[in-house]
């Protein structure tokens, strides 16, 4: 394996794990917070747009530079 497909690799593990925590903090803001299910709803809906942007940004560069993803 070269370092540019590891790198490539360990970039994918790293964002799905990055996006699993996001995840768990919104879960425990929600919680902590006494959100109640409309409440988290809205947290994961809003803060879930941001990290989702994110993810579609890096997509996209991935599309126009014409690598694969």
């Amino acid at each position: 394996m070269r370092l540019a497909e590891a790198e490539s690799l360990m970039l994918n593990i790293g964002l799905v794990v990055f996006a699993g925590f996001i995840f768990f903090i919104i879960y425990d803001l929600a919680k902590k917070s006494n959100a109640g299910r409309f409440g988290t709803f809205v947290l994961f809906f809003a803060l879930g747009l941001g990290l989702a942007a994110f993810l579609v940004k890096t997509v996209v560069v991935e599309l126009i530079e014409g690598g694969t993803i």
